[in-house]
């Protein structure tokens, strides 16, 4: 838990005093980095659910958001993507309820609700869909969790502390004063970063800090603590995928990291452009996997044994936690 403390002060506060520069250099730093090392657990941790005729559907379907991704901005592709998005939750009710129709039906009504909405307000699904990402680490942690025989409450209580207390903070307007001043760097992200009625206003300062900061944690989560207190995933992963075995995994994220840094500086639209189409893989399987876990499916489908994450050397013997995960 100490770690997560000091990770979340120090990402706290450069979010605060430079909430542009910190994403910016952030995704360009890390971003490439930590897709690798978060399919790499999700792939290894659920390889009993994302595995055959599944997975290739799952992969189709994101390779398709790829595709619109790549693709001229345009009114058909942003409602491509927002039908595909919705396809991949669709995909994830039926492998999951295929045997309770009536729940499935239920999850159906409240998906095509949901379509809908986002149709209707196109503006809002992205920005909701760009925060979301960086809160899903909460409920992989959450269930990380549940292997620990004791503190796990303490530790839940940190997580929700930087992925709900902070942002929130941030959003009422409790830390403006410790707020950087805006640039113009600042007014772009926030087109991107938040929801439509609030843009061209203070708010949208708060809005870019909330994406820096929970950004600078998500990293935070995918390369440290999940490399480090998750290894049987990653031996899951690598029974999968030997050709990524041990540091090579990480030779492709460091590597792709460096190329994308110097199309950043060279061109940053286009480097944008070409990071979200290549992170749609990470960013979206994490959805239909989450949506698994709360129904049910996904702790039959963990690597190991369940309910029990796998433990790195130094770990205390008399509690089974991690001494920096407390």
């Amino acid at each position: 838990m100490t770690g997560f403390v000091l990770a979340a002060a120090v990402a706290l506060a450069v979010s605060l005093r430079l909430p542009a520069g910190t994403a910016v250099v952030g995704l360009a730093v890390f971003g490439i980095l930590h897709n690798v090392l978060e399919l790499r657990y999700v792939a290894g941790r659920f390889e009993g659910v994302l595995r055959g005729p599944f997975l290739r559907l799952l992969g189709a379907l994101i390779t398709g958001i790829v595709v619109c991704r790549l693709l001229p901005p345009s009114t058909g592709t942003r409602t491509a993507e927002i039908l595909l998005a919705y396809g991949l939750l669709a995909a994830a009710c039926v492998h999951t309820l295929r045997s309770r129709p009536l729940l499935l039906a239920a999850s159906a009504a409240l998906l095509a609700a949901a379509a809908v909405t986002s149709l209707s307000f196109p503006a809002y699904h992205f920005v909701v869909l760009a925060h979301l990402h960086n809160v899903v680490p909460l409920l992989f942690l959450w269930e990380w969790s549940r292997a620990m025989p004791r503190g796990r409450a303490a530790f839940r209580a940190v997580q929700c502390g930087w992925v709900l207390l902070i942002p929130a903070l941030l959003l009422s307007g409790a830390l403006d004063g410790l707020l950087g001043a805006g640039s113009g760097w600042t007014d772009r992200l926030a087109l991107s970063y938040t929801p439509p009625a609030w843009q061209h206003t203070h708010a949208g300062l708060r809005f870019v800090a909330v994406f820096a900061f929970l950004q600078t944690m998500h990293y935070v989560v995918w390369v440290w603590f999940m490399p480090r207190y998750a290894p049987d995933a990653t031996e899951a992963f690598e029974r999968r995928a030997p050709v990524l075995r041990g540091v090579r995994a990480w030779a492709l994220g460091l590597g792709g990291a460096a190329a994308l840094s110097v199309l950043f500086v060279s061109d940053y639209t286009q480097g944008r452009s070409l990071y979200a189409a290549v992170a749609s893989y990470h960013a979206y399987l994490e959805f239909p996997v989450l949506l698994m876990l709360v129904l049910g499916l996904g702790e039959q489908g963990r690597a190991g044994r369940p309910g029990r994450a796998a433990l790195p050397e130094g770990t205390d013997d008399e509690e089974n936690v991690p001494h920096a995960a407390r």
